[in-house]
């Protein structure tokens, strides 16, 4: 299989006849069969991780499949009905480096996740990487383009199974009700380590425009599809990080400045025009042994909406966290245990205050969630995990995609899911 023929595959699964990145549910499905022919027409799962096509040219290539099942509450599709299976992500990654200093990235992602993602394909990142200036202990660079968001120790690579713990990632720091906004931005990313006896540090900066034109954004922001539209302005991102001994102790503080405007309608029923300010800020850490790794994180996230009216601008800072263990029996088995918290508000974490106003339920402003995973690494390149959560509490379930109304979730409910997942 040559590159020009690889190149031609990535484009049809990305691009319809005209060559736009938007397709209908129709074409879209043929996003995933053309993963699928390219994965498995080319390769056996004892092959390598990559396709190597010649020394400057990598491509590599992922399918998830999931089946979700909820007692109450839907997620990803009418979950609380049966189950749903739908739950799939395939993406597809080109990387060119014609020279020691340049290297040009990009990855489609293809990505059906109930109603709001019905067939999404993406360009997930797309970027220019220099390397300004190198040596054996120090580097700097700069990637422009679409670049990947830096933030916690699982957000540059969290749409990979194989890159992340559990199926769903804590929910209390990567909201799947913000992903769109949270995964890549149109700007650049300045970056560089140092390396010495004592460890690696490491810093990013960047500066672009989110992506943030999805109802996902404006339901995850607002909590409803009103007839305007959301927007980003320039925004900004940093993490400095530092770990030791090979990554057996891993250190970083992350923080994020996101402008999300609102344009109105002025249709009746829409809101004024408004902005969201978010301002969240991570502490991470991650202890690392052969068997066993234990990791935590905290968040501070400060929002401040105005603009939109009595009703919906607020000043508030919510606070989050989660305290995860995992344990690996072999190079094929893995047991993940986690505690998630979620407050929307850290001065009303259980939302009696917000309770009081009528609007919806406490629960509503909070989520608890113990999370319990087993996955099994058939061989290096086909894994199937599995994970059981109760979870008090409803703040992360996105309201008015999959789910009617925020009155209608239940407070305590289960969540079971299994997916299977393929990476070369």
């Amino acid at each position: 299989m040559n590159w020009i023929k690889i190149q031609w595959i990535v484009f049809r699964c990305a691009t319809d006849r005209t060559g736009y990145l938007p397709l209908t549910p129709t074409r879209g499905h043929r996003a995933v069969i053309g993963v699928l022919c390219l994965v498995l027409g080319g390769f056996s799962p004892q092959q390598a991780r990559s396709l190597n096509v010649g020394d400057s040219v990598q491509v590599h290539g992922f399918l998830t499949q999931g089946y979700f099942f909820t007692s109450d509450n839907r997620l990803f599709g009418t979950s609380d009905t049966g189950g749903s299976f739908d739950y799939t992500e395939a993406g597809l990654t080109g990387s060119w480096t014609p020279a020691s200093d340049i290297r040009l990235a990009s990855q489609v992602l293809f990505r059906r996740a109930g109603l709001g993602h019905e067939n999404d394909v993406e360009l997930d990142f797309g970027l220019l990487d220099y390397t300004v200036l190198s040596t054996p202990d120090y580097r700097l660079g700069l990637r422009l383009g679409r670049v990947k968001i830096p933030f916690g120790l699982y957000n540059d690579t969290r749409d990979v199974l194989f890159t992340r713990p559990t199926i769903l990632l804590p929910q209390s720091i990567y909201a799947d009700a913000q992903r769109d906004l949270s995964l890549s931005a149109d700007g650049g990313l300045l970056y560089g380590d140092y390396r010495n006896d004592w460890g690696n540090l490491s810093f990013e900066w960047g500066m672009g425009i989110p992506r943030s034109t999805s109802v996902d954004t404006e339901l995850g922001i607002l909590g409803f599809d009103f007839p305007g539209s959301t927007d980003s302005k320039r925004s900004y991102v940093g993490r400095l990080s530092y770990d030791m001994q090979g990554g057996k102790y891993r250190l970083s503080v992350s923080s994020a400045w996101v402008d999300t405007r609102y344009e109105s309608t002025f249709e009746p029923g829409d809101l004024l025009a408004g902005k969201d300010l978010f301002s969240p800020v991570i502490f991470s850490a991650q202890y690392n042994l052969e068997k066993l790794s234990l990791t935590a994180e905290y968040a501070i996230r400060p929002v401040k909406d105005k603009g939109f009216g009595e009703e919906f601008d607020r000043e508030i800072v919510g606070e989050s966290y989660y305290l995860q263990g995992e344990y690996r029996f072999d190079e094929k088995w893995q047991a993940t245990l986690r505690y998630d918290v979620f407050y929307n508000d850290r001065k009303d974490r259980h939302g009696k205050k917000f309770a009081a106003k009528g609007l919806y339920p406490a629960h509503t402003q909070f989520a608890e969630d113990w999370t319990f995973g087993i996955r099994y690494h058939v061989n290096p390149s086909f894994l199937i995990a599995t994970e059981y959560h109760y979870i008090d509490g409803t703040a992360w379930i996105v309201p008015l995609q999959d789910n009617s109304d925020r009155q209608d979730l239940e407070r305590r409910w289960h969540l079971f899911a299994v997916v299977a997942g393929f990476r070369f």
